[in-house]
């Protein structure tokens, strides 16, 4: 064989790799997307929080709280406008996916630190014309947040 008909036998070997490679990591992906139930998060239906057991406390709570007829779960965990909502619902999708593949999540879920400062911005929203009436003053006061003292507001 000459050079060009081992260089063309290596390069459609590669091609077909890669197209194995590729076809396995979709169908991987469209599995598990179904499995999980991935098109309930596209909606702003807090029951797609429960598809993973660690949140049924969660929900139950806000079952049982005052913010349920006034917010949702995206309101308060999902940054405002479309395109910065479902790029940071793919994000923490592809996140959650990871964490229950490998089982790497603690068994008492946890906020990030990311998750508060986003939370903290929706409390800060929809409570302003509370906040602008609040003066403090004082050491500390860059360490008060709406959640050190309302952390149960919305879970319970």
């Amino acid at each position: 064989m000459n050079g060009a008909g081992w260089s063309a036998r290596r390069l459609s070997l590669l091609l077909w790799a890669a197209t194995l490679a590729l076809g396995t990591l979709i169908g991987v992906g469209v599995y598990t997307f179904v499995y999980a139930r991935g098109g309930s998060y596209l909606t702003d239906k807090p029951e797609a929080c429960i598809n993973c057991h660690v949140m049924r406390e969660q929900y139950a709570g806000w079952i049982k709280g005052s913010h349920r007829s006034v917010a949702v779960c995206n309101d308060c965990h999902t940054p405002d406008g479309m395109i910065e909502k479902y790029a940071a619902k793919a994000m923490y999708g592809f996140l959650h996916a990871y964490a229950f593949t490998s089982g790497r999540f603690p068994d008492e879920i946890q906020i990030t630190p990311h998750m508060h400062a986003l939370t903290e911005r929706a409390c800060l929203k929809c409570h302003a014309a509370i906040v602008e009436a609040m003066t403090v003053t004082g050491a500390g006061r860059e360490n008060l947040t709406c959640l050190r003292c309302h952390g149960d507001v919305g879970h319970q």
